[in-house]
């Protein structure tokens, strides 16, 4: 039973196809983790994202930080090694799923008045991987093989 979970947690039926969504999805998401975070490229840090967070209904701020960003941090690198792909997928899938409904849904599709067509986007990406897994030239690939 032990053997086939982990059958389950890294099989891919995705081709080269999963490669060329997982490396540009996972950089974004890393970045924007990076950015709640750490205050990378130009972000605010954990303490800013946790008062932001805050400030927007989702409490405890500190700790929703810690998750969005981690999520997408972590999750962003797991993506681009393909490694643990599908849970690190369904975790920033639902990472964006809160975004749109918490902080775009109300501005309208597009992003340009901060709509959620790019998280959309993120979320369609994340639920692919999450779906059909890391696919070829991918950490997940080699383990399963192994298994």
């Amino acid at each position: 039973m032990k053997t086939q979970l982990l059958k389950t947690l890294f099989d891919t039926t995705g081709g080269y196809g999963a490669l060329a969504l997982r490396i540009p999805v996972g950089l974004i998401l890393a970045a924007h983790g990076a950015q709640k975070l750490f205050g990378w490229f130009g972000g605010y840090g954990l303490a800013g994202t946790a008062q932001w967070l805050e400030s927007i209904g989702l409490a405890p701020g500190l700790l929703m930080a810690l998750l969005a960003g981690g999520a997408e941090f972590f999750g962003g690198l797991a993506l681009m090694l393909g490694l643990l792909t599908r849970p690190a997928a369904l975790v920033s899938a639902f990472t964006m799923l809160v975004a749109i409904v918490s902080v775009h849904l109300g501005n309208g599709l597009f992003l340009a008045n901060n709509g959620y067509e790019f998280a959309l986007a993120l979320l369609a990406a994340t639920v692919a991987l999450t779906l059909q897994g890391a696919g070829r030239l991918s950490l997940d690939g080699l383990v399963a093989k192994r298994l």
